[in-house]
């Protein structure tokens, strides 16, 4: 009888009930994905598991001797109760199980054994109840093998109530035992090279170790495995789209282009002059631009791109820009006018579409995009509906990639005959990550800031040690406010009294957790504007409020009225983060830094000393120092560099938050590879993959690497990989 592949039916090869299970708790479907569910620690019999640190709530592992067992009849119902108590030496937890006396046997004073179950609590003493249990041998019938399982590593798998780590590893030690030969993704020569396992004794050896010394070879071995699929798989989409056709977008002499250089009233930074001819030159290659363009906070993204689009516009081509929210997005169409000043603009009509608009003003704008006299178009999702027609989309670019899906970007792709695509962001990317996320694009960096910035100043304000510093932050800001400048206020909530926890904030979803409440305060917008409208120093301030549930054209108004000098003190949640520019403003508050994440409070400092006035950024901290949320705020008050700070990032959070589940497929199921501290793997691994597609496209002289991609990187990961 044949074994099973990796590639096989787990329900074929472990039985339906087995498999629903392992799918509904893990989505694991066939035996490599369940041999992929690897071990998140490992136990050892002769260890037991600190009782105390049990988390309540959760499913556990735990190594543990039994120090007791009684039965007893219920008194409110028939039945008996058997319950066990253990212990770690230190501390104690009972196990309880009903109407199964013929436990009592087993469970004897003086056995051990893995014990799994969710941790609950009963008069103050934590207990698992109707846990999974295995016992070890008892060392007085068996010592001589138990001197050697004693030695050997038990593996602990990430693990739910219904599907306990001990199912996990007898269900894995029974597909390892029918599994048949496996092909090995990994070239001879590589594998030799770094002295790697053949892929079989790898699985063996992470499920099944003999000692210690057998798990560090299987990991390195796997790590190697997911980093060599990804990266290919990466390196293959890249040369799908450059098979791809495009319509070449030309830059003529005396064109748009040309005369937009020549209007500009300043000059363009090395930076935005090199990035700007990668762009003319993707513009006029014979495939698709498939570009991310990464710069600081106000270092001139948006000029690079409407060069770009203006290039486009050469041809007839028309360009949609889609933001995140309708503040971007207008404040974008409006950019863009005034650069284009009053002898372009009309030429390419730069038009903005959002859902809130007028129906009206709405069929206006669709009707001059889909009749091509709009080049330019701005939007938010509006772009992407059905109604939404181009007469000749050639570039599309996105705002901020990270606020928007595949598919949303896809769909406003499919919208043109393969167009070219430009990806903006403002929140430098690490290398390793922009290896990892984005490999099949073509990554571009704007490092140096235009000339005239007076620069940003920046201060923690530690209220944990100086609860006073919060009078000094209002006076340091009507102070700014007395020499004629703008301030926001960022809070992370709405109102913290009357909103249930869901509705209170705007924040990303990739926003750290808060650290524990116990008595902190909540500054919403609402208290804020209530605190500062009582303040005697606050009394001839003009004060508004902005957040993301007021009605569109109430915050357009509120964000002109600011940026027109109407409203001297702006307290806002984070829907001014991206793309907000009003030159006046010098100084940002920033309450309760510690719940904003590091690129995102690097975000929020950027919306002052956008100008000649130097900026000042105060942020607000209630946390105790040498906390990770203290040092966060730290981190982000010791550098300007962005991309200093995404390191940071990346060290302080890890490559889960950073990776997230924005980026569909391949490329959020990393199992061992920690983008963190594998940078140099994952380069060798992008270089090998590149060498074996060069010499070898369709990998048909390595089966074992295209049968790994095939079933790491399916159907519906290649549609992912295809659309971002």
């Amino acid at each position: 009888m044949p074994g099973f592949s990796l590639s096989s039916r787990l329900d074929g090869a472990v039985g339906g009930k087995t498999a629903t299970a392992f799918e509904k708790a893990f989505g694991v479907r066939t035996v490599g994905e369940l041999l992929e569910h690897y071990p998140r620690r490992y136990a050892r019999r002769g260890e037991l598991t600190p009782i105390d640190s049990l988390p309540l709530g959760e499913p556990v592992t735990i190594v543990a001797e039994v120090v007791s067992a009684n039965e007893r009849r219920m008194q409110n119902r028939r039945g008996s109760l058997l319950e066990v108590v253990i212990s770690d030496g230190d501390g104690r937890m009972s196990l309880t199980f009903f109407n199964q006396p013929w436990r009592l046997k087993e469970l004897s004073p003086g056995r051990r054994g893995i014990f799994s179950g969710k941790v609950g609590e009963y008069r103050r003493q934590t207990q698992l109840t109707n846990p999974d249990y295995e016992l070890f041998d008892d060392i007085a019938e068996a010592r001589a093998e138990a001197e050697v399982t004693a030695r050997r590593p038990i593996p602990i798998y990430p693990a739910t109530s219904s599907v306990p780590s001990t199912l996990v590893q007898k269900t894995i030690a029974f597909v390892l035992d029918g599994l048949g030969a496996v092909d090995d993704p990994l070239p001879d020569d590589l594998r030799a090279r770094r002295g790697l396992l053949p892929a079989r004794a790898a699985f063996e050896k992470i499920h099944r170790p003999e000692t210690d010394d057998d798990i560090p070879p299987a990991i390195a071995t796997l790590r190697m495995h997911e980093a060599l699929v990804l990266q290919t798989a990466l390196l293959q989409q890249r040369q799908f789209v450059r098979a791809l056709s495009a319509t070449k977008r030309p830059a003529s002499p005396g064109g748009l282009l040309e005369r937009f250089d020549a209007i500009l009233p300043f000059e363009l930074t090395a930076d935005q002059q090199s990035v700007g001819a990668q762009l003319e030159a993707d513009l006029v290659a014979d495939w698709p631009m498939n570009r991310l363009v990464q710069g600081e906070v106000g270092s001139g993204k948006t000029l690079v791109a409407l060069r770009a689009m203006l290039q486009v516009a050469e041809s007839g081509g028309q360009s949609a820009l889609i933001a995140p929210t309708e503040v971007l997005a207008g404040q974008h169409l409006r950019s863009i006018a005034r650069m284009l000043g009053p002898d372009l603009a009309p030429e390419v009509m730069p038009t903005l579409l959002t859902g809130q608009m007028p129906a009206a003003e709405r069929r206006r704008a669709a009707l001059r995009v889909a009749s091509g006299q709009a080049r330019i178009v701005v939007g938010t999702h509006a772009l992407l509906s059905a109604t939404t027609t181009f007469a000749d989309l050639g570039f599309v670019v996105v705002d901020e990639q990270h606020r928007f899906g595949v598919d949303q970007r896809e769909a406003l792709r499919a919208k043109g005959s393969s167009p070219h695509t430009l990806v903006l962001t403002a929140t430098p990317i690490p290398r390793t990550v922009a290896m990892t996320v984005f490999g099949d694009l073509d990554v571009s960096t704007i490092r140096t800031m235009p000339a005239g910035r007076a620069g940003i100043q920046s201060f923690v304000a530690p209220l944990a040690e100086k609860p006073a510093w919060f009078a000094r932050v209002w006076d340091r800001v009507a102070e700014e406010v007395a020499l004629g400048r703008q301030a926001f206020v960022v809070c992370a909530a709405i109102d913290s009294d009357q909103l249930p926890a869901d509705e209170k904030t705007d924040e990303p979803a990739d926003a750290p957790a808060a650290a524990a409440e116990g008595a902190r305060t909540r500054w919403g917008v609402v208290q804020v504007e209530a605190l500062l409208t009582r303040l005697p120093t606050f009394e001839n301030i003009r004060v508004q409020i902005l957040h993301g549930k007021m009605p569109s054209d109430e915050k357009d108004a509120v964000m002109q009225a600011f940026a027109g000098g109407d409203i001297d003190v702006l307290v806002a949640t984070t829907v001014i983060e991206v793309g907000v520019d009003v030159p006046n403003a010098s100084t940002m508050v920033i309450l309760e830094a510690d719940r904003f994440g590091v690129s995102q409070l690097h975000q929020l400092r950027g919306r002052v000393g956008r100008g000649g006035l130097p900026g000042l950024c105060l942020l607000v901290t209630e946390a105790s120092p040498g906390t990770s949320a203290r040092a966060r705020v730290e981190a982000v008050a010791a550098t300007l560099d962005g991309f200093a700070l995404a390191e940071v990032d990346l060290d302080l959070r890890g490559e889960g938050d950073v990776l997230g589940g924005a980026q569909s497929g391949a490329r959020s199921s990393l199992r061992l590879l920690r983008v963190v501290t594998d940078a140099d793997l994952i380069t060798e691994a992008r270089a090998e993959g590149e060498r074996l597609l060069a010499d070898d496209p369709a990998l048909l002289r390595h089966p074992g690497l295209a049968a790994a991609l095939e079933r790491r990187v399916g159907v519906e990961e290649r549609a992912a990989l295809a659309k971002s």
